[in-house]
């Protein structure tokens, strides 16, 4: 009888998952790349209930394709694309990004570290800033949109353009977000103490002593700096055309209703949050498909020793040939049999074992009962798949984000990393044996972890469909959401009721003084007085 109410709660919650909002209408500013990979899958689910989808996509889209069964696209004109769009520009970045890491530890290193990365963003912003201006400024867009009558507008805010055109069509506001383009998306909303809340690019864990504690500070300052004087000034520029000097994107990321936070507490370290955060980490987390037959023979002839699989995204395919031999030579010396993402030329060091494959099924091949290691540039939606699977990682983290997440992993004790600077054929395969040797724990604590993730009353994708609808429905959640972001810094950290303490205390404290002043001046004009009568 007791498991009665659990029972209705659950046939209660389905039935709320099962009943759409009447087929709602959803405007969608999507970023390209690995970001619209999982955006992807949130707009194939609102499709599937019934909602109608428009998509804003640039002529220069690399990854959202102007035709789909599940959304009707509108395409805007752009001159120029964004950098990270372009496959060229990302393997120069990389190149750089590994000879800055290569002199790592000196004042230089960490200021052109930045430098590089401030160029990056500041180019990309500005692209972005002058594509929204180019919708601004079509008034027959602007003017469709307005009247289709769009019952929410969903977008990720790593580059805000649609934060500006959803504040300017005044639409409910929903982020499938985990970056901002000044850091990580916690960093806006919730409190987010810099003594165990690591900063993006820190490479700290959760537990920091003091040193490290100091460079979390430092790296914050950076991301301040970058927001101030990198990221925000295009933006800013918009809004004081638009909407008027007291505008600023940051209050508006702040005004929105719902952040699909693209975390999961199982890899994430504790942190506080905000109400309207709702955490969807591994929503793209599926069962494995059966591999296609020529793959499927090859992972079955590894035998008793499995498969190691490795991929470094989307984007970051070639390392070069110097690396490229490197990874071939440590694969060769290993009884497993290897599936290799590869893109460049063929290593000569290439062993029999190994397989080089142009694109490769991730999600498949993870879920493989034969796949031991998974190697990785640390990518977030590969680690959410391999947490899914249960497949320890080892990582060669690249760039961006990449080192922060395999410190994560590491904490959790289901992975190693690796530095690409300081890459040999030794390390690499001792750090492969390590984690494939049964005896050490790291297949046990990935499967820990997996049944952590996986142990939730709501599927993570159907809790981001039922907030978005939820959205929906009641044209918004601003019930949930925190009116701190309307306050003046120093009314946020209360500066201004310590300065009132303060200048009371002053206060008190100069009364007393004056007091004991006048007081002790008192007395020695009485004992001058009774000295000068006693004389007298």
């Amino acid at each position: 009888m007791e498991s009665y109410p659990a029972l209705a709660f659950v046939l209660l919650f389905s039935a709320t998952l099962s009943s759409t909002c009447d087929g709602g209408k959803v405007l969608l500013y999507p970023v390209d790349g690995s970001h619209w990979l999982n955006m992807k899958i949130l707009v194939e689910v609102l499709h599937s209930r019934g909602h109608q989808i428009t998509v804003l996509r640039s002529s220069t889209s690399w990854y959202v394709s102007e035709f789909s069964p599940h959304y009707t696209s509108i395409t805007i004109t752009q001159e120029q694309s964004q950098n990270i769009e372009s496959q060229d520009f990302m393997n120069s970045f990389l190149k750089k990004s590994i000879e800055i890491r290569r002199s790592e530890g000196s004042l230089w290193a960490f200021l052109d570290f930045y430098m590089n990365l401030y160029s990056m963003i500041r180019e990309n912003q500005q692209v972005v800033a002058k594509l929204v201006i180019s919708i601004f400024e079509n008034k027959t867009l602007i003017k469709e949109l307005r009247e289709t009558g769009y019952d929410l507008f969903l977008t990720d805010p790593a580059f805000p353009g649609g934060v500006l055109l959803a504040h300017y069509l005044q639409l409910p506001l929903v982020f499938n977000v985990r970056w901002l383009f000044n850091g990580e998306a916690h960093f806006a909303i919730a409190p987010s103490p810099l003594s165990y809340v690591p900063e993006l690019f820190s490479q700290n864990s959760d537990k920091m002593d003091f040193f490290e504690r100091l460079n979390n500070i430092i790296r914050h300052g950076m991301l301040v700096y970058m927001y101030h004087y990198v990221s925000n000034p295009p933006y800013q520029a918009v809004c004081d055309h638009y909407f008027g000097p007291d505008v600023n994107v940051m209050s508006l990321m702040q005004a929105a209703d719902l952040w699909l936070m693209r975390v999961d507490f199982t890899f994430e370290f504790p942190r506080p949050t905000m109400p309207n955060v709702i955490y969807i980490g591994g929503f793209q987390g599926k069962p494995s498909k059966p591999l296609p037959s020529d793959l499927e023979e090859f992972v079955q002839s590894s035998g008793e020793h499995g498969v190691v699989v490795m991929t470094l995204g989307t984007l970051l395919g070639d390392l070069g040939p110097e690396i490229s031999e490197i990874i071939a030579s440590a694969f060769s010396n290993l009884p497993q049999k290897v599936v290799w993402r590869h893109i460049g030329k063929r290593p000569i060091t290439l062993g029999n074992n190994t397989m080089l494959v142009e694109w490769l099924p991730q999600n498949d091949l993870l879920g493989h009962p034969k796949t031991k290691v998974f190697v990785t540039h640390g990518g977030t939606n590969g680690i959410y798949e391999a947490i899914y699977h249960g497949v320890p990682v080892l990582g060669i983290p690249l760039i961006f984000d990449q080192y922060d997440n395999m410190v994560r992993m590491k904490a959790r004790g289901v992975g190693e990393i690796v530095e690409v600077t300081a890459l040999d054929v030794e390390s690499l395969t001792s750090a492969l044996k390590n984690i494939l040797d049964s005896e050490k724990p790291y297949k046990q604590n990935m499967l820990k972890l997996s049944q952590l993730h996986l142990d939730k009353p709501i599927k993570p994708i159907d809790s981001a469909i039922f907030w978005m609808e939820y959205v929906m429905k009641h044209k918004g959640a601003a019930h949930l959401r925190t009116e701190s972001y309307k306050l003046p810094w120093y009314a946020y950290h209360s500066l201004d009721v310590m300065a009132v303490f303060v200048a009371l205390g002053l206060l008190i404290i100069a009364l007393v003084w004056f007091s004991c002043g006048c007081l002790i001046g008192c007395l020695i004009r009485t004992k001058k007085a009774t000295s000068k009568s006693k004389n007298d």
